[in-house]
């Protein structure tokens, strides 16, 4: 497919092309998905998450400026909120990483969730396949916040940051919210503020609730002042070292596929979501009593 090997020698234009492709459901997208196959499972994948306000977009544009200075080719997929007008995504903070705009080694682009749960755009999956597959060694996810949906970037993520600022009360959030379990990395960011001891003992008393072990990863707490690039080496360190232990002890493998389950569940949800046909008649002769709902169900699938 000629967009493809536009996309695999560096066209952004292509690359953007592709990821249009994947937002709209195209049906040039299985063509696509086909010539990417044998490019894939390169790229490390960085989900960044955390509650409005600790410097996500911030922290996104130091490691890309990190990355860059090894060499590295860097994408980022940064999910926002729907826009209730027009249904695209709010850029927002992404004028902070203007200053990567005409460098030929970075390439971002913005998706609107589109009301989806789990902060991630329901096309993610094979946006960040479509990434991967076009030569970037790193990919920067960055979700829309932090909450009880947003565990689900653990499942498109190698390595999960979760980003937390002194003083915010974030310690607390993060308990409520379950992040504590999706973490790889904890970061806390704008560490030159008043709070810092507090929140480091707030979240080692959480994490030594955690059985640990061997074959256990504890997240390690970095402390950065995205601004000045304060900490930025510690946190490249600690995604390193995850992404060793993650390689050796078989947990990328097995993050990997079950990215790719999810993936494959969700596609055969929408084949079948398409083929179900109007379920309007059934719906009222449930309600009028004719008909239970597990029947109706089954007669609805029958033809399937």
């Amino acid at each position: 497919m000629h967009l493809v090997d536009r996309a695999r020698a560096g066209d952004p234009r292509a690359t953007a092309r592709l990821l249009s492709l994947v937002e709209s459901a195209s049906p040039r997208l299985r063509e696509a998905s086909a010539a990417l196959m044998a490019h894939q499972g390169h790229a490390h994948v960085i989900g960044i998450t955390g509650a409005p306000g600790v410097g996500k977009s911030t922290i996104t544009s130091a490691l890309i400026s990190a990355y860059r200075g090894q060499g590295l080719r860097v994408a980022v997929l940064a999910v926002d909120p729907s826009s209730p007008f027009s249904g695209g995504a709010v850029l927002g903070d992404r004028v902070r990483m203007q200053a990567h705009a005409t460098d030929e080694g970075v390439f971002i682009r913005s998706m609107a969730s589109r009301g989806h749960l789990g902060g991630l755009a329901a096309a993610a999956p094979q946006a960040l396949r479509v990434l991967d597959a076009c030569g970037f060694d790193v990919v920067l996810l960055e979700t829309v916040g932090v909450g009880q949906s947003e565990v689900e970037v653990v499942g498109q993520a190698d390595t999960v940051l979760v980003l937390l600022a002194p003083g915010m009360g974030d310690g607390v959030q993060v308990a409520k919210a379950g992040i504590l379990e999706i973490a790889d990395v904890f970061v806390i960011n704008k560490a030159d503020r008043d709070g810092v001891p507090a929140t480091v003992r707030d979240l080692r008393g959480m994490l030594a609730l955690n059985p640990g072990g061997e074959d256990v990863w504890i997240p390690p707490i970095v402390k950065t002042v995205a601004t000045t690039g304060a900490g930025i080496d510690d946190l490249l360190s600690a995604v390193d070292r995850h992404r060793e232990w993650s390689h050796h002890s078989g947990d990328l493998f097995q993050r990997r596929v079950q990215r790719v389950q999810r993936e494959l569940e969700g596609m055969a949800l929408d084949l079948v979501r398409d083929r179900l046909g109007d379920a309007g008649d059934l719906a009222r002769r449930v309600l009028a009593g004719e008909i239970d709902p597990y029947r109706a169900a089954v007669v609805l699938t029958d033809d399937l």
